[in-house]
This record gives structure tokens, sequence and C-alpha cells, in this order.
């Protein structure tokens, strides 16, 4: 009967703790959002800053585990890289030690208290953040809570002979104690729960210091197991982050194994309370760690990079390089990463429209093939990144981040019709041109060539406003649009003036040259709706000025070679 209440109040403590450890990470995610992503970005440049982040996040957090998922998701992003993650992690090993100091100090009474003030601001909060800002208090609570719910289910067992047999058994087969805590803080995905677990045992004086040690260390090596598996299938930069976490813990855990003994003697003399005594060797391994790895950083990554080479074969086909489905509890990091993977298509879809002119001068077979594999490439992408989004909006999303994601699936879904036109459309009518063996009039090409020009100058404009998040952009491409749609009347009118003055190579090629006119015209409108996208759906900002620059595309003259400057096509 003990048996059964201790095993149904452990599972139900452990239930609590995992949860509240959720709502906290979740919660704390949620609050951050863009901000962690810039903190990440900008704080981790210098080292020691970076470990200290690393040991806020992992204070906030509860978990190392959280955080190197964190890392492997941000590294394989290309957001942060492998030498700033390295000192994050090491400093998320010392974050991990203040769960058992707080233990050891029995902040686990104040449990109820916690979650009573994190409902009274949810249920009075009208604001979402002060609602997430509850969530997270209630986490805490919820935590603490489940560890004192264990700690009293555990009592009963100190006098019970087959638990005291199997801890005794521990006692003499250390490695076994170790590879039970990996495997247990691997199966719950969570160091800090283990830590409690190791704490209570030794605050009931269930288990020796030596055998408590023995535990830490093994939930340690655990903690990383986690970051491995999140890493498969990512990018070679996000492995190395998975990599070190494991090998840092790895290679301590070898290096104090032999020395546990005399650790617990050192602890025993200087504190008298078991709990104070396996809070302080767990923060003095962490930080002897620290300190051991921290000054080799940047040879420990370059070891990395000899363990985890890049792939030597390129995988065929284009993929996504931002999409990561494990920061959809953190929605602003979420849309982070859809906004650079739709630079991503963006880049693909100038690449398109840059080299299509080229085609009606002089026919390349080769080149043709190319953009095709360019359009299917966008295609790829753009399904990826609305499927991307699809996801994320069915997470709980406030109002702003909602109306971003929704803005994003509009500037997705633009961007691949504009590749589909001019598959389907411009490339088709440069393969029909060649197939009858005709040209344009040098007038008609000095249309092609304007309009070509100015779709050009509106995409690198549009491209420019996504990418800057700037609204006076985004402004400057409408009205940049409606002058396309006058030049698109002119040239029209152009063309018909030809037609009636009997030009041959303006009859023979007449359907072509005004379906490749309007082909570029529609391009302009999809440019007009993402811009339109920016300002009305996805917030942008408006700085006092906007510096538009040269486009770094190929801008055709009249005649066809060289280029000129931004501004300067032919009207």
């Amino acid at each position: 009967m003990v048996w059964q209440e201790a095993i149904l109040s452990m599972v139900g403590g452990m239930g609590l703790l995992l949860y509240g450890m959720h709502l906290l990470s979740d919660g704390l995610q949620k609050v951050a959002g863009k901000k962690l992503r810039e903190a990440l970005t900008t704080l981790t440049k210098n080292r020691i800053i970076a470990m200290g982040l690393g040991i806020v996040l992992t204070i906030l957090f509860q978990s190392s585990t959280a955080t190197s998922v964190v890392l492997v998701s941000l590294t394989s992003a290309c957001i942060i890289t492998l030498r700033q993650a390295l000192a994050v992690i090491l400093g998320a090993n010392i974050g991990t030690t203040v769960t058992a100091q707080l233990i050891a100090l029995k902040v686990t009474e104040i449990a109820l208290p916690i979650v009573g003030i994190g409902a009274l601001i949810i249920f009075y909060s009208k604001k979402n953040k002060y609602k997430r800002l509850g969530h997270v208090l209630i986490g805490l609570g919820l935590l603490f809570l489940g560890l004192k719910i264990m700690a009293e289910a555990m009592a009963p067992l100190r006098s019970d002979p087959l638990f005291v047999q199997i801890l005794t058994h521990l006692n003499g087969h250390e490695i076994i104690a170790l590879m039970v805590a990996a495997v247990f803080t691997f199966l719950v995905a969570s160091s800090a729960a283990t830590i409690g677990i190791i704490m209570l045992l030794a605050m009931q004086h269930m288990i020796g210091l030596e055998l408590a040690i023995y535990m830490l260390l093994g939930a340690n090596v655990g903690s990383s197991f986690t970051a491995v598996l999140s890493s498969l299938g990512s990018s070679r930069e996000a492995q190395r982050v998975a990599t070190a976490h494991l090998l840092f813990n790895v290679t301590a855990a070898l290096l104090f194994f032999p020395f546990v003994d005399y650790l617990a003697a050192i602890m025993a003399r200087l504190f008298s309370s078991p709990g104070f005594q396996v809070a302080n060797t767990h923060t003095f391994f962490n930080i002897a760690m620290v300190c051991l790895f921290l000054p080799f950083v940047p040879q420990f990554a370059r070891l990395l990079e000899f363990i985890v080479p890049e792939k030597e074969e390129a995988e065929k086909g284009v993929k996504p390089k931002y999409l990561d489905e494990s920061l959809f509890p953190s929605p602003e990091l979420a849309i982070g990463m859809a906004t650079k993977e739709i630079m991503h298509i963006s880049d693909h879809v100038a690449d398109m429209t840059k080299g299509i002119y080229a085609l009606f001068r002089n026919f390349d077979f080769d080149q043709a093939e190319r953009l095709r594999q360019k359009e299917e490439d966008v295609d790829t992408l753009s399904n990826a990144t609305n499927k991307y989004l699809t996801h994320l909006l069915r997470q709980q999303l406030s109002r702003d981040e909602f109306n971003k994601a929704m803005g994003l699936v509009h500037i997705v879904r633009d961007y691949e019709y504009i590749g589909d036109v001019i598959e389907k459309n411009i490339l088709y009518k440069a393969e029909a041109k060649n197939a009858n063996n005709v040209d344009f009039s040098a007038e008609g090409h000095k249309d092609i060539i304007a309009m070509h020009n100015k779709i050009v100058e509106l995409l690198y404009i549009v491209n420019s406003a996504f990418a800057t998040n700037n609204c006076l952009l985004a402004e400057k491409a409408k009205s940049l649009q409606e002058d396309i749609v006058d030049l698109e009347f002119r040239l029209r009118m152009s063309h018909i003036a030809r037609m009636q003055r009997g030009a041959t190579e303006t009859e023979n090629t007449s359907f072509i040259h005004m379906d490749v006119i309007n082909a570029y015209l529609r391009i302009s409108e999809h440019l007009k709706n993402i811009a339109m996208a920016l300002t009305d759906e996805v917030s942008c900002t408006w700085h006092d000025e906007a510096l538009i620059l040269t486009p770094p595309s190929e801008i055709w003259e009249g005649n066809g070679k060289g280029s000129q400057s931004r501004g300067s096509a032919v009207n």
C-alpha cells in the first residue's frame, strides 16, 4: 500500500513538475520573443557575455536542455554561429545549478502562493503580455509544487526494506547510478527534474553524498541527449552545437569521476546540510567545467568542425534553410524564421527576373533549363514556407502575430505567382520566338527593355522593403507600379502604331510582343500586392529617409549590352 501511494504521488508530482516547466519555458519564450532572438544574435559575440546569457536563459527556462534545443534551432537557421553557441552552452550548465540551490533553500514551501499570484494575474489582466507573465508564475509554482509532492511521497519509503535495498545496491554500482540518472534525464527531457529528485533523496537521507554526485554527473550527461536528437536532419552547424553539449558533459564527467570521493569529503566538511552539500557540489562541478573549457572555445570549435565535417556532396534540389517547427512555441522567433525563408525565395525570384530578357536577345537552351529549375526551386520553397506558416497559424497567437503570419502567407503566394508568370508566360514566349526564327523590331526591343528595367527596379525596391521592414520603400513601390501601368499603355499604343505602318518585324512578333509586355505587367501587380501586404498586415517601420541604392542586377541598355544606373531605363 505504501508503494502504491508513493508511486501515484510520484507520478502526479512529476507530471506537475514537467507541466510547470513547460508553462514556464513556453511563457518566457512568448514574453521574450523577438528580444530573445536579438539578444542571442548580438550578445553572444563576446565569450564572457555569451556565457552570462546562457546562465540567465537556463535560470529562466529551468532547463539546460531547453536552452540547448533553442541554440540548435537558431544555429541551424544561421542566426548565431558555432563559436557563439559554445559559450552559451557552458553558461547553461551553470544555470542549472540554481534549481538545486532553490530546493536546498526550501523554496518549494511557497509553491502554492506563487500559483495563486499567477492565477490572479491571468484572470484579472486584459493584456496578453501580463497573462503570459501569469503563466510563467504558475509554471514556476507548479514546478516547486511537484517537487514538494514528490518529497512527501518519498518520506514513507525511508523505512521500506525494498526501497532501502535498491538504494544500497546502487551505492556499490556507481556506473549504474550514473547511467540511470542519464537515461531518466533523457526521458523527462529535463536535467532540473532529475536534479530535483536527487536533491530530495539526499535531503531525506536516502542516499549518500557520493551516490548523489555520481547521479548528478549522469544528469548532466543525459541533458545533452535531447539536443542531439533535435539536431538530426539539421544543418552541420546545428549538429556541431549538439555534439559540443554532449562532449562538454561527457568529458567533464570522465574528468571528475575518479575524484568523487575526495569532492564528497570536502563538501561534507564545508556544509552540514545534505541539501546544500549536493547543491554546492553541483554548482562547483559546473563552474569548474566552464573554467576548464571557456578559454579553449575557438580550439574546441575547430575540433567539432573536424568531428562533424561538411557533407562532401551537396544534396540535389533546394531545401528550406530557416524553417524550424521546434520554434512554434515562440511565435516571434518562428515568424522571424519564415521571414528569412521568404527572403531566400525572393533571391531566387530576383535571379529569374534578371536573367529572362537575355533569352530574347540570344536564346540559350541551358539558360532556359536553369530558369525552369529556379522556378521549381521557388515552388518547393514556397510550398514548404506556406505549410510552415499554416501550422504556425494553428498555434496560440496574439492578434499582431496572427496578422504578421497571414501577411507572410500572402507574400509567399505572390512570389510564387511571379515565378509562374516568368516560367509559363515569358520563358514560353522566348522559346516560341526562337522556334519560329523571328525577332522583334529595334523599337520592339526597346519596349521590352524598358518594361524589363522597370520591373527589375520595382522588384529590387520591394525586396529591399521586405528585407529592411521599411514602409517608405513599400509606398515607393506602389507608386512605381502605377508608373509601370502607364508605361504598359504607352508601349501598347506604340506597338499598334508600328502595326499600322506595316512594319514586317512588328507583324511577325505581335502576339509574342504584347504577351510579354502583359506578363511583365502581371509581375508588377504581384509585386504591388507584396508592398500592400507589408504596409497592411506585416508591421514595418516608417524611416525618416529611404536610401535606394542601385539594384545589384543587370539593367539592360537600349543596345542590349552593358548596364546603366537605376532610373535610366528607356520609357
